[in-house]
């Protein structure tokens, strides 16, 4: 919970609007929503050690079930990402540094 609220308050620094945490889906669960802009961010929150630890932490399965929960995010949500979609990864490491991955991976990677 500690690297989720890290992640929240880096969004929010940065303009984000938080629109769900833990979302559960039929697909599974994703750690955060967000929207800035009108585009939409669906972000896995990893937290390791090191920053590069976090950044090796997230495998292809775990990618396709992110995007099955994205799709159902979406059509229980609809009129959100105007501007487009992206999945991201907000890397957390032991000492609290939370750095980005925008654009992470996309259908099909």
């Amino acid at each position: 919970m500690q690297a989720e609220d890290a992640a929240v308050a880096a969004l929010a620094r940065e303009g984000w609007q938080v629109l769900a945490r833990r979302a559960r889906t039929p697909a599974g669960e994703l750690d955060l929503v967000a929207e800035r802009e009108g585009l939409l961010a669906f972000i896995e929150v990893k937290a390791r050690p090191s920053l590069t630890e976090a950044a090796h932490a997230l495998r292809a399965p775990q990618r396709a079930r992110l995007l099955a929960a994205a799709e159902c995010w979406l059509a229980e949500n609809p009129g959100h990402g105007a501007a487009g979609m992206r999945f991201d990864v907000l890397l957390v490491a032991v000492d609290g540094t939370v750095r980005r991955i925008a654009d992470a991976f996309r259908l099909g990677d």
